[in-house]
């Protein structure tokens, strides 16, 4: 067991060194096609270990001063484990903002090792997590201009969670705007939720970007979004992240049930008419005394 941050250190750098990762991937269903578009690559540390969990690892990664290391590791294993299960569709790539500005990013090392593994930028999806403040936008935009250039597309992760979501999309312009879960759980009971998830496919539509709702678990989720028109959708409602992902969704999935109100029981069950009371009218033509 892992007890002081020196312990914490050495079984971070065997995780990277030994290359201990794993890559499960999550699909992203077409609401409208009802087919799977896309997965997003996600990854675990090694199992029964205190880094098995992803905000575990990267919380030790960035204490260690490790982030960048960890996320080009988490790249080239989500890149290997993809092109080994030779999957037809488009890959989301989570990458920090900061870890876009790296040289050997900038560079076109992503782009090398696509070609090695016989794929191509077309397949990737670039998703930007902000985990941080940015501090120059213009520097980003650039980074995003450049990578766009060499065929890759760009989402952007969480909005509604990060410091400066829709700055950034309204800067980057990506073409998929992820909107965070927790606006989207539980979003037929909120109104506020609601609003807003609609006002974010509203803009989306206007600037001709597709809107991925997260954290899709439960039906009625699904219902909600599904009656806002949302392109895409992500969550356990459809298929949990495995290693190997599953090749279609289960077509019953998108049946979109209504579930009707049950009556309201005790006083609030009586009738309007029981409630109401006789009032006398009056002519309009009745004199009133000055």
């Amino acid at each position: 067991m892992v007890t002081n941050m020196n312990d914490l250190d050495t079984l971070l750098m065997q995780v990277l060194e030994k290359k201990l990762l794993t890559t499960v991937f999550q699909p992203i269903v077409s609401l409208h096609h009802k087919n799977i578009i896309g997965y997003e690559a996600l990854t675990r540390g090694p199992e029964n270990s205190l880094l098995q969990q992803p905000m575990a690892l990267f919380e030790a990664a960035e204490y260690l001063g490790l982030t960048t290391r960890l996320e080009f590791a988490c790249r080239e294993a989500a890149l290997d484990n993809y092109a080994k299960l030779k999957l037809p569709h488009k890959l989301f790539l989570n990458v920090s903002p900061n870890v876009l500005l790296e040289p050997d990013f900038k560079q076109g090392q992503t782009l090398h090792y696509l070609k090695r593994l016989g794929m191509g930028p077309n397949q990737v999806v670039i998703e930007l997590t902000e985990h941080h403040r940015i501090m120059d936008f213009e520097l980003i935009q650039e980074a995003v201009t450049h990578y766009r250039s060499m065929g890759f597309e760009i989402a952007l992760d969480d909005l509604g969670a990060g410091y400066s979501g829709l700055r950034l999309w309204a800067e980057l312009l990506p073409e998929y705007v992820k909107i965070d879960k927790h606006f989207t759980r539980g979003l037929h009971l909120d109104p506020i939720k609601l609003n807003f998830v609609r006002s974010i496919q509203n803009m989306a539509h206007s600037m001709n970007c597709h809107v991925i709702a997260e954290g899709i678990e439960q039906r009625e989720d699904y219902n909600a979004i599904n009656a806002l028109d949302i392109s895409y959708a992500q969550g356990y409602y459809f298929a949990k992240p495995m290693p190997i992902p599953m090749a279609d969704i289960d077509p019953s999935l998108f049946n979109n049930i209504v579930v009707q109100p049950q009556p309201l029981a005790g006083i609030h069950s009586q009738t309007i008419a029981s409630i109401s009371r006789p009032k006398i009218a009056l002519d309009i033509g009745t004199k009133i005394a000055n």
